[in-house]
């Protein structure tokens, strides 16, 4: 290859680096919605001094307006003030359910690519069969043995993405098993626990991070439709799945009841996924 030719290939190199640490408009945004929701979930009173299960029967089905940016509910409860303090038992509920999730996944994937063919085999077989249901269905069977409830339904939810989490736990960590870095230590003798320690995990579990981020929206998207079939957070709480249940029975009437918890909810989703293959092109062009 010529030089010409070399500096060629380090300049489309640079470019695409270059490209894939761009800041885009999205990402702005995306930003914005996850401090606008840290601040919810850490300071609702900064937003929203009000109280979310307050009522004022007098001032049921208002319409947005400046004395009530999102309406107000059916009992005269404000909206706006309902769904900021409802971010914070979105946001634990979708933190503790990825965090269930990825240590059930790094539980399962680290057996599998660790223990031999035989449990290999066993495993993937055992995650085929949790494949063959819908992440959701998971859900409803676990509430269905334990009962509804928040906690319920963020483990539930938890649970039931946890196969994901495996079989890419697994691909990550047998990957690193195969690489020159792990060859040299076991030609110096290291034993399995070292290696696994020392070597495998620390590589693998970089990419956990862009997997969590992701997780976090898909999470909160589920336990809401758990709340929507009634099944996680019950009425009067002030959870976004369970307003969106409360306001679907005034839908024509009352529409923002549902839309503006709809709404956070496409938000928080959008901005995690986003945030998250963020991370993902970064690590990549690194």
């Amino acid at each position: 290859m010529s030089e010409l030719e070399v500096q060629a290939t380090l300049s489309r190199g640079e470019r695409s680096r270059s490209r894939g640490r761009r800041v885009t408009p999205f990402e702005v945004l995306a930003v914005v919605v996850a401090l606008f929701l840290l601040v919810a979930g850490l300071l609702p009173g900064l937003l929203a001094p009000g109280d979310p299960l307050g009522i004022d029967p007098a001032a049921a089905f208002q319409p947005p307006s400046p004395a009530h940016w999102f309406g107000t509910d059916e009992s005269g409860r404000d909206i706006w003030t309902r769904v900021v303090h409802g971010a914070g038992t979105s946001l634990v509920i979708g933190f503790a359910a990825t965090a269930i999730g990825l240590g059930v996944g790094l539980v399962l994937g680290t057996i599998a690519g660790m223990l031999g063919p035989a449990v290999d085999f066993s495993v993937n077989r055992l995650l085929e069969v949790l494949f063959a249901f819908p992440g959701l269905l998971l859900a409803l069977l676990f509430i269905l043995i334990f009962g509804p409830g928040v906690w319920t339904a963020t483990v539930a939810v938890g649970l039931s993405a946890s196969p994901g989490y495996a079989r890419i736990i697994r691909g990550q960590l047998l990957a690193v098993r195969r690489s020159s870095f792990v060859e040299a230590a076991t030609v110096l003798g290291r034993t399995r626990r070292q290696l696994l320690l020392r070597h495998i995990l620390p590589n693998t579990l970089a990419p956990l991070f862009v997997l969590g981020t992701l997780g976090v929206g898909q999470a909160i998207v589920w336990a809401s439709a758990l709340s929507y079939l009634g099944l996680g957070a019950q009425p009067p709480a002030a959870e976004w799945g369970a307003m969106l249940s409360a306001g679907r029975t005034y839908l024509t009437t009352a529409w923002w009841m549902s839309f503006f918890p709809g709404l956070v909810i496409v938000l928080t989703a959008v901005a995690a996924t986003v945030l998250g293959r963020a991370i993902e092109r970064r690590a990549r062009y690194a």
